[in-house]
């Protein structure tokens, strides 16, 4: 398997997005955008690439070819400081790429003042629910229509600690 990096997302990523979300399993895209988007509207794909006060966005590309195998964004919530959405392709699931991009998020998050993460599963995304208990067994769930709406606080230290430095995160 190819080694990958994390970088903030660019507009001149809109193309690798676009098949990106189109090479998603119908499966893949409904636990993420909770419905399948066989072709993406560019107005999604605006979405996805759009970083400024409010919002964030990074992806995960193949350092041989920079092919986007993961997308993670962020905005200003209404129920916590920040509110994330991750997807990984699916050929690359199960290899600690969302875990990373989650990090990497919460890091440039927490440097800006948040300090509380919320997110809407799917109830049947068994994996993201495994992945969330693992890094903040605190977290709050709440079920609501089919959903687990999760509210938890984030660990500055431990997000700086697991970068391996107390350096900057990545920057735009």
């Amino acid at each position: 398997m190819q080694r990958t990096q994390i970088r903030p997302a660019r507009a001149d990523d809109e193309e690798r997005i676009r098949r990106f979300l189109g090479g998603l399993s119908l499966h893949t895209q409904t636990l993420r955008f909770f419905t399948g988007v066989s072709a993406p509207p560019p107005a999604l794909v605006r979405t996805l690439l759009s970083v400024d006060e409010r919002r964030d966005a990074l992806v995960a590309i193949t350092e041989e070819c920079g092919e986007v195998v993961g997308h993670a964004m962020s905005f200003r919530g209404e129920c916590a400081d920040v509110e994330i959405a991750v997807v990984v392709a699916d050929r690359w699931q199960g290899q600690g790429i969302g875990p990373r991009l989650v990090n990497t998020l919460l890091l440039r998050a927490s440097v800006r003042g948040a300090r509380t993460v919320g997110m809407d599963v799917l109830g049947e995304n068994r994996r993201v629910l495994r992945l969330v208990r693992r890094l903040w067994p605190d977290a709050r769930m709440t079920v609501s229509s089919g959903t687990v709406e999760v509210s938890a606080m984030i660990d500055p230290a431990g997000l700086f600690a697991e970068q391996g430095s107390g350096g900057t995160p990545l920057t735009a």
